[in-house]
């Protein structure tokens, strides 16, 4: 049984993340403050990526914690505890994530993945790609409707990887079976390899109504140079193609990316080329993250690292330029309408995402006439008027920003 808070548990589960440092000093900052709170009673016990990765360490510098597990060691964890023989079985666990009360799930397809990307730490973590049964992810996506999910997020490391480890059931094939689900949701899609995107899979964005027509593709760079030192195809050329494609076969698509700065040996040049691409290509929505050099991986071992300093300078520079790209974008919505998926309903706020925002990592669309101190769009306070989280209402866009909307209830 799930304990409310640490305080109450027997047991304290710790999830680690060990992809970039930030993430690693996260994890290791929430175990010592959990470390300090243990109480005599209590085991605490600590898995996931950065325990696979440094496992001994932990073991020796942490011995106030109970057990250190790898990734993918539920049963391991069963074991250790002596729990009953119905819960070892690894399938008891649930592929996906959810907060309580939360509109949306995250439920994954794949683990590990096949690329050698040479700044990424993850294959060497988890392993070669290994797809999900579709039976199982179809019954974890039926499930999640069934109580009252509203959007289903697609993730895996690779999801356009989906299938060609176990035959030919691909990713276009599954996303039509989970369109087929009775239920009123959306599907959305994370991480698509550029190069992997290929005719099938733009016609059944294209063709199904509960996929979100948003799509999330990492191109990390723009020059090839770069983009041969990370292990990674592509070419401005390409990318060129896809993104005209994509816009000209997908009525309405929303377009996200991620780059990364400062990776070792970029010059001068070939970032302001890659800020010129950014700038020519107007991204709907753009991340970057400045270089990370992780321990283990080919990038690091390069020998012109760019100074963090300089990391910064350009950091700053791809958001400020993103920053206007996405405030004309929102300019262009206004007067639009559309149906949104409400996320928070307070008494002084009513907020909700169209299709082309995702949860957590984009804006989000504010109720304008259900805000403290604004007249209430039925003459009665946001908390009396019955909106729901999770529910689907339509609305006009009536105000613009770099990252949020505003919009008035129809």
């Amino acid at each position: 049984m799930e304990a409310p808070g640490p305080d109450e548990a027997d047991v304290i589960l710790i999830n680690t993340c060990g992809f970039i440092n930030d993430a690693k000093e996260e994890s290791i900052e929430h175990i010592l403050l959990l470390l300090n709170r243990k109480k005599p009673c209590q085991k605490v016990l600590v898995f996931g990526c950065l325990a696979q990765r440094y496992m001994r360490e932990m073991i020796e510098e942490l011995p106030e914690v109970d057990g250190v597990f790898g990734v993918d060691s539920f049963k391991e964890i069963m074991d250790f505890l002596s729990l009953p023989d119905r819960n070892r079985d690894v399938s008891y666990r649930r592929l996906s994530y959810k907060e309580d009360g939360s509109s949306y799930a995250y439920l994954k397809i794949a683990e590990g993945c096949n690329r050698q990307c040479t700044f990424c730490i993850i294959p060497s973590i988890r392993g070669g790609l290994k797809s999900y049964a579709p039976e199982r992810i179809l019954e974890e996506a039926e499930r999640l409707v069934r109580e009252g999910v509203k959007e289903i997020i697609l993730v895996a490391q690779d999801i356009t990887s989906y299938g060609i480890d176990t035959g030919n059931y691909r990713l276009e094939r599954l996303l039509r079976e989970l369109a087929s689900i009775e239920g009123d949701f959306w599907i959305r899609l994370l991480y698509l390899y550029p190069t992997m995107i290929d005719d099938a899979l733009i016609e059944t964005i294209a063709e199904v109504d509960k996929i979100c027509k948003y799509l999330d593709i990492p191109i990390q760079h723009s020059e090839e140079r770069i983009l041969r030192l990370m292990g990674r195809p592509g070419s401005p050329e390409l990318f060129r193609r896809l993104i005209k494609r994509l816009r000209q076969d997908i009525p309405g698509v929303v377009l996200r990316t991620t780059v990364i700065v400062g990776f070792p040996s970029e010059s001068d040049e070939e970032f302001s080329r890659l800020l010129d691409f950014i700038k020519e290509m107007e991204f709907d929505r753009l991340g970057a993250f400045k270089y990370s050099p992780e321990e283990g991986t080919e990038a690091c071992k390069i020998k012109e690292q760019i100074p963090e300093e300089k990391k910064q300078e350009r950091f700053h520079e791809i958001m400020k330029a993103q920053a206007e790209i996405s405030y004309r974008k929102n300019r262009d919505l206004l007067n639009r309408r559309f149906r949104i998926l409400i996320d928070n309903v307070s008494e002084d706020l009513i907020a909700g995402r169209y299709y082309g925002q995702a949860p957590e990592i984009d804006g989000i669309v504010i109720i304008d006439n259900c805000m403290s101190g604004n007249i209430p769009f039925s003459g009665q306070s946001c908390s009396e008027n019955k909106i729901k989280t999770g529910e689907f209402l339509d609305v006009r866009i009536t105000d613009a920003y770099e990252y949020d909307l505003k919009a008035m209830l129809l």
